[in-house]
């Protein structure tokens, strides 16, 4: 049975590529959480599906919002399995383990505490884009399919730390520091410690929606000093922190480095190529030339992708990929799981490198290649704008001769001192750059030529960058 009745307008700004997102009581309200449980359960209903997983994450918003996602859905007349309290990945989890339809879980990932939103997944595949803009329509017509549905709680996480523990190999003891920074993997990294074998150092691992210690974003650095000293302090092998809903991982060595998502992705490329030699193995437009050089040295076919996880997903069933990543952190195993990004259970798989094997993680990533490179580079422009100055960029390098450009997302151009990177981001209003070689003059000279096309389309170059 159809309605029309209660037609609700969604604020335009909270439909993102990848999910939805925007600041509780603002651009967010619990009637527009209603509404998309309404627009979700109604797509589910009309494909023929009937039940759903909802899970949600630790933030103070996230219960009222629960709450009304679920009525939503059951005013439906769908079955709603609520998972309640974790991480993401444990919501994807419950997708497979209890074979629902689709999956929607409350979370702000690693944005402020004033953010919330929702992260969707229907027959086993990613929810984005235009399915997503499509909510709105049905919300705004009032299109919701009415029926009497059910709500049912269904508690996950023993079986889900089960999983993750059914993957650890090796036999050397690890003294480990975990960082879930106040995030909703906090309970679920408690349970896997007292029953992984080694010493474990937990900080910050009581689930605390404000967030007290430092932002819940392991791929920015500062937010890693506290898990620098705790394996200073306690002579950790190696230290792991999560964002704020588990999706994403941040490692560092015994010295202190961070091992970035590309370097992460060759240490965890090692057994899976192995096993598979040959294997597609994919990193995003923003990794390193060492992952691409790595991954053909070890055996394996190294595949470019654009940036943005739904697309990664994509072209890994595309391609038969049994691991892929991004620079963000975010690293997706097919081998031996089911594809998605699970940030605990890539942990585990680290973990089980490095205790079934010879060199410690602070030995391993010693033996890359060293290079020199920017951090990630953001540069403000709007978003009727973005898309426009990278075909400048791309036009003007027509005309250029002695280097060699990839346009899958943005422009990544390489010559004799390394690569550029300028690309428009998917989520915020800004252009993103990154430069990589393998000296410091060379990297001047790079940063240099970035900042010239920036200029020339009337944008601020990069600080320092030709001037």
């Amino acid at each position: 049975m159809n309605s029309t009745s209660n037609s609700f307008r969604l604020d335009p700004t909270i439909l993102r590529e990848y999910d939805i997102r925007g600041i509780v009581g603002e651009t967010l309200t619990a009637d527009g959480v209603r509404a998309i449980g309404r627009a979700f359960g109604s797509v589910v209903i009309r494909k023929g599906g009937g039940t759903v997983a909802v899970g949600y994450d630790g933030r103070l918003t996230s219960p009222d919002l629960e709450q009304a996602l679920v009525e939503g859905l059951v005013s439906t007349g769908v079955t709603v399995l609520q998972i309640g309290l974790g991480p993401s990945p444990m919501l994807y989890f419950a997708t497979h383990h209890l074979e629902t339809d689709a999956g929607m879980m409350i979370t702000g990932s690693h944005n402020p505490p004033e953010y919330n939103g929702i992260k969707m997944s229907m027959s086993g595949k990613p929810f984005f884009g235009d399915a997503i803009q499509n909510l709105s329509v049905i919300a705004e017509a009032g299109d919701f399919v009415v029926g009497d549905g059910q709500a049912r709680v269904c508690p996950l996480a023993e079986a889900y730390v089960e999983r993750l523990l059914q993957e650890f190999r090796g036999d050397q003891a690890l003294a480990v520091a975990w960082d879930p920074g106040n995030g909703s993997a906090g309970e679920i990294v408690q349970m896997l410690c007292k029953k992984l074998p080694g010493r474990h150092v937990l900080i910050n691992e009581t689930i605390d929606g404000t967030f007290p210690a430092h932002h819940p974003d392991p791929t920015v650095e500062e937010n890693l000093e506290q898990l620098k000293q705790a394996v200073a302090d306690h002579g950790c092998d190696l230290g792991i922190g999560f964002d704020g809903d588990g999706d994403r991982i941040g490692v560092i060595d015994a010295k202190g480095r961070v091992l970035w998502g590309d370097q992460l992705l060759v240490v965890l490329s090692g057994p899976v190529l192995e096993e598979l030699p040959g294997a597609t193995i994919i990193a995003d437009v923003k990794a390193s030339q060492v992952f691409f050089d790595e991954i053909e040295r070890m055996g394996g076919k190294a595949v470019m992708s654009k940036t943005g996880h739904s697309l990664i997903k994509t072209l890994m069933v595309e391609t038969n990929a049994p691991l892929a990543g991004e620079m963000s952190g975010h690293i997706f195993f097919a081998h031996r799981y089911y594809g998605y990004d699970d940030a605990l259970y890539s942990a585990i798989r680290l973990l089980s490198i490095l205790s079934g094997g010879e060199r410690s993680l602070a030995e391993i990533r010693d033996s890359l290649p060293t290079m020199v490179n920017t951090p990630e580079l953001r540069f403000d422009c709007t978003e009727d704008r973005k898309f426009d100055v990278i075909e400048e960029v791309r036009d003007r390098l027509k005309a250029m001769e002695g280097i060699s450009v990839n346009d899958i997302d943005g422009v990544r151009v390489s010559n004799g001192d390394g690569w550029w990177l300028l690309r428009a981001s998917n989520t915020q209003a800004v252009l993103v750059g990154r430069c990589e070689a393998s000296n410091e003059a060379s990297l001047e000279r790079l940063v240099a030529e970035l900042s010239k096309h920036l200029k020339l389309s009337g944008l601020e170059p990069v600080p320092g960058g030709g001037h």
